[in-house]
């Protein structure tokens, strides 16, 4: 028997709202997020990760139950919008940027490849002797047309932009590593509106106003949202150029709701009507998916459910506030979900979402919407056809906001760069061009205004609508470090093992130890 042991201090593979840090095992058919090099064997690489998750989870279990199969609690850091709804969805993105979790979310697909990289201008000094740029940034549907322009079109001469493939858990572990010393290994990374204000108060940063002042009627940086470049900021400085927005967006079995005649839900309630009355046709089992996974989306999903009461796990004072009515009322919402869902819920992340939808053993779903042109490709699934979307339902008819979550990735230079940082921004710059963002479409949701539309996009009128009905996030500095203190007592009340009133006094009681 063949044991695997993990070093003390060695970090976990951390996760983005439901962004895998590790890759789906190839017997699962469906698009992947691969860290493996360029030309590598992809479906040996695959079936071996696969095998090494099955083995960590198993080995890894501790004080979280053995039988949901979902490894021991680690400590993660980490670290999106349109319509008159545009003006809205906009206003949103800048307490978004610092309030989401994750993101997961920012969330998004499977990686696109070169084929995606678009010519723009790219006009920079270029060093004296030959420079190679080293660009950090996870792949995804929603990330690579970005980060391909940028490699494409700033390479040139004696300057090589390079990025190396990576997922997202690849990421995070790297951008605290090269943001560690005085010396780093990267020279641009991609970061989100959830990090920015510590990183900027830690000075891990380079403050870009001055740059984007410089460069912004080249590249016609004036026409990204002003409040994606308000939530990329922090006070009054900009610290990351604005590249995409991500929100959550229901995916939807159109043949099966035609059949039976089901409208689409607005509502928790009337998502588990549905539910039943596909169970009592003979459709499915589990109608619904939702990506729950122990380690990261369970709590951006709980949050989702607290902001759709307008509430959060802090309020504007910055006082703790897990043990209110709106935490019992969203806890009691997602309990009553779970017996629509696959009772393995507590072990999927989105792409394991994306799987039952592809393989149709789940007739809605609600994910970052980064994972829904996956759904429209005929290459994943010969559904695809099938579905349709719709933006997040309400907790209640009562409820004031959608079930949702916003996020914002942008473009960043770190602090310990030793390249020029006027042509580091030039890059950067290009990479968000309006040709560039153009050609992310529908890929991506870009940050200039008014790019996703219905016309363009299959989900883009349900992103609009998911923009226009969330609710404005708490933006608060401990949100981060809080949600990683509760998530483990958050997992026991969804498992059963505690129940509901005595899981959040413990969270209350963590968070505001926490707090202090």
């Amino acid at each position: 028997m063949v044991q695997l042991r993990r070093r003390r201090g060695d970090p976990p593979p951390p996760q983005r709202g439901g962004r895998p840090a590790v890759l789906n095992p190839v017997t699962e058919p469906g698009p992947d997020e691969w860290s493996g090099g360029a030309g590598a064997p992809r479906d040996a690489l695959c079936a071996r990760r696969g095998e090494l998750i099955r083995i960590h989870v198993t080995a890894g279990c501790r004080k979280i139950s053995r039988e949901l199969g979902f490894p021991k609690r680690y400590a993660y850091v980490y670290g999106v919008a349109m319509s008159s709804t545009k003006k809205r969805a906009f206003a949103l993105i800048v307490a978004a940027a610092v309030g989401a979790l994750a993101l997961a979310g920012c969330g998004a697909g499977s990686r696109t490849g070169n084929a995606n990289a678009t010519e723009v201008t790219c006009d920079y000094t270029a060093p004296d002797s030959a420079t190679t740029v080293n660009v950090l940034a996870y792949n995804s549907s929603a990330i690579d047309p970005f980060t391909d322009t940028m490699v494409s079109s700033c390479s040139k001469d004696d300057v090589t932009v390079k990025h190396d493939p990576i997922d997202f858990g690849g990421q995070v572990t790297k951008t605290t590593a090269t943001l560690a010393g005085d010396t780093g290994t990267y020279d641009i990374i991609e970061t989100y509106g959830f990090v920015i204000p510590g990183l900027a108060t830690d000075e891990k940063l380079v403050p870009l106003n001055d740059l984007y002042d410089k460069y912004a009627a080249d590249y016609g940086l004036d026409k990204i949202s002003e409040s994606m470049r308000t939530g990329m900021s922090f006070d009054g400085e900009l610290y990351a150029l604005p590249m995409q927005a991500q929100m959550f967006v229901m995916a939807y079995r159109t043949d099966i709701f035609e059949e039976l005649g089901i409208e689409v839900p607005t509502t928790f309630d009337e998502m588990i009507a549905a539910a039943e009355k596909i169970k009592a046709a003979g459709k499915m089992d589990y109608p619904i998916a939702l990506p729950w996974l122990a380690t990261s989306d369970v709590s951006t999903s709980f949050q989702a459910a607290m902001n759709s009461l307008g509430a959060d796990f802090v309020n504007d004072a910055g006082d703790v506030t897990l043990d209110t009515p709106e935490a019992q009322q969203a806890l009691e919402g997602m309990l009553a979900l779970k017996p629509y869902m696959d009772p393995q819920v507590t072990t999927f992340d989105q792409p394991k979402v994306q799987q039952q939808m592809y393989n149709g053993t789940a007739a809605m779903s609600i994910m970052f919407s980064g994972r829904m042109s996956d759904l429209t490709l005929d290459t994943n699934s010969n559904l695809a056809d099938s579905f349709a979307f719709a933006g997040p339902p309400k907790l209640t008819s009562s409820a004031e906001y959608a079930y949702n979550r916003l996020s914002i990735d942008g473009w960043s230079i770190p602090f310990n760069t030793e390249l020029d940082h006027d042509m580091l921004f030039v890059m950067m710059a290009s990479a968000v061009s309006e040709e560039a963002s153009t050609a992310s479409v529908p890929a991506a949701y870009p940050a200039r205004e008014g790019m996703v539309t219905a016309e363009n996009s299959p989900y883009g009128e349900a992103a609009n609508e998911s923009i226009a009905a969330a609710m404005p996030p708490v933006v608060s500095p401990v949100l981060a470090d809080l949600t990683n203190e509760i998530r483990p007592i958050l997992v026991q009340i969804l498992a059963g093992n505690v129940s509901v009133d005595e899981g959040m006094a413990q969270m209350q009681a963590a968070g505001e130890a926490f707090v202090g």
